[in-house]
């Protein structure tokens, strides 16, 4: 179960200007995808975080919960603590860095019951020696490590360090802020996925972390709803008038629930129900969509990607045919996909069986990814 208490904040406010591409580099794709998402869905699917916010500038949009920055990453980083109101422990990341292993954020959790903060580290592997006008002295590389982010902080402790911190005065992370507050800050081992993007060859290596090693699965989920007066229609998250709807237990977007069950499959992370019991009062009347993404960021956090969503909807009434590209831009816009990475169909069974009567209606899902 997620730990209420632990917020991961992803600072996504600068304007990434050397990485190339025309836009920020947190909203440049990898494997599809903006940087920051990849965060977002990593965090979402840990079990040790309860509340994902980003911190975007102004008039930037992106998935789940968002702050508005400041003009400098300190500032960005205060609005979202501030935001916070109240946690046990924070998660500070840079959305640069996309993707973050759970093991890194499961040593730093771990880290923090013996430390107001922690933060991962890797061993300087180059020679290192001062520049400048030609080659200077080389520099003991034993005594050095790389610094990453997410760095994990007790909330209270750096609230109060960036509270007291000199407005004049700029800041290279936060664990120095929470060290120069009089707290100790402990390491643990980082990982080189963690490596920041900066350049854009730096984002063409990360397709390459991503890619390689991956195997392609496909995942098939299926799923059926009744038919009922009274209800209403979603399907592909989109409302539909029509004289009936769907009944269950959430909101019983059939067509949702047989994607979510067939991205559930393409990690063997069980199906729909496992993670959200029909039994549990929670989820009753729940939009599904929040289903789809939870499978979506555990295939995140598995280090996998989904490359296509191939859904079939089969009943009788109402027509799919105007609703088709409504659906698909609903799925793709769930998915943090691409238009064209999603394909909508719809069928009849030729009156034949309780789709056939009006009974009901069925969805059939196929996702291919790639862990």
């Amino acid at each position: 179960m997620a730990h209420s208490d632990t917020v991961a904040l992803i600072v996504a406010a600068g304007k990434g200007e050397r990485a190339g591409g025309g836009v920020p580099k947190q909203f440049q794709l990898l494997a599809g995808v903006p940087l920051v998402e990849h965060a977002r869905r990593a965090f979402a699917a840990h079990p040790g975080v309860g509340r994902v916010i980003t911190v975007l500038g102004e008039g930037q949009t992106a998935v789940g919960e968002i702050v508005v920055g400041g003009a400098a990453r300190r500032d960005s980083v205060c609005n979202g603590l501030e935001a916070i109101g109240n946690a046990g422990r924070v998660l500070i990341h840079d959305a640069a860095r996309p993707i973050v292993p759970a093991s890194v954020i499961d040593r730093l959790l771990g880290a923090l019951d013996r430390s107001a903060g922690a933060v991962p580290v890797v061993p300087v592997a180059d020679t290192l020696a001062v520049g400048g006008d030609g080659l200077g002295d080389t520099v003991d590389r034993a005594t050095l490590v790389r610094v990453q982010t997410p760095q994990a902080f007790d909330f209270a402790a750096i609230l109060a360090a960036h509270r007291t911190w000199p407005a004049s005065e700029e800041a290279t992370d936060d664990a120095q802020i929470l060290r120069r507050a009089g707290h100790a800050v402990a390491t643990v081992a980082g990982d080189p996925l963690l490596d920041k993007i900066t350049y854009p060859g730096d984002l063409a290596l990360a397709e390459v972390r991503m890619g390689g090693g991956m195997r392609v699965r496909t995942a098939m989920g299926f799923d059926v709803h009744r038919l009922v007066v009274g209800e209403e229609l979603w399907l592909g998250g989109v409302l539909i008038p029509h004289d009936k709807g769907l009944s269950g237990h959430s909101d019983a977007d059939v067509a949702l629930h047989a994607i979510t069950d067939a991205v559930l499959g393409t990690i063997a992370a069980g199906d729909i129900g496992t993670h959200f019991p029909p039994s549990d009062p929670q989820w009753r009347g729940a939009e599904s969509g929040q289903f789809l993404q939870h499978a979506a960021a555990l295939v995140a956090a598995a280090g996998g990607m989904i490359d296509f969503v191939d859904l079939t909807i089969m009943c009788e009434a109402p027509k799919i045919g105007p609703w088709r590209e409504p659906i698909r831009d609903r799925v793709a816009a769930l998915l943090g996909l691409a238009r064209d990475q999603i394909s909508v169909k719809a069928t009849t069974t030729e009156r034949l069986g309780f789709t056939g009567r009006g009974e009901g209606i069925a969805a059939q899902a196929i996702v291919t990814a790639r862990v």
